[in-house]
């Protein structure tokens, strides 16, 4: 699920949670694509929504940090 996907930041939070750790870092490395090119929009003036650099940049350090609390054995779901 892309955060453009979810209807709230709630829903992509669970949707990361119930994922596997394999499914988190595939995630994460579409999202950094995905930023990647949304960059590459911006500077030449094609991007429709700004904010979506936003949105990706949060959802990578939100994928981050449930990698690092399953690491680390720290229980956050809910």
């Amino acid at each position: 699920m892309m955060p453009d996907d979810a209807h709230s930041t709630t829903d992509f939070m669970e949707a990361c949670r119930d994922s596997t750790d394999n499914e988190l870092l595939e995630l994460r490395g579409q999202i950094v694509e995905s930023l990647q090119n949304l960059r590459f929009r911006t500077a030449s003036g094609q991007i429709d929504d700004p904010m979506r650099i936003r949105k990706y940049r949060k959802a990578i350090a939100r994928i981050n940090t449930i990698l690092q609390e399953r690491r680390l054995g720290i229980d956050r779901s809910r």
